[in-house]
């Protein structure tokens, strides 16, 4: 089982908090943006991916299902 993660690119502002927080699933690229690496994580990764939606300091992502 998966769930999907929604990030609101209008609101997002490359903090990194959220990569820090669940590396499998996103990333800072060496242009200082924000990646999703996997919009749809295994279920074993939603407690890092809550975290990394908790910590994001424009509470630009959300956890669907």
């Amino acid at each position: 089982m998966s769930f999907k993660v929604i990030v609101d690119w209008d609101l997002c502002q490359d903090h990194g908090q959220c990569a820090f927080a669940a590396p499998e699933v996103f990333h800072i690229g060496d242009d200082g943006t924000m990646v999703v690496l996997v919009e749809e994580p295994d279920e074993a990764l939603r407690s890092k991916v809550e975290d990394a939606a908790d910590v994001c300091p424009v509470q630009a992502i959300r956890i669907q299902g």
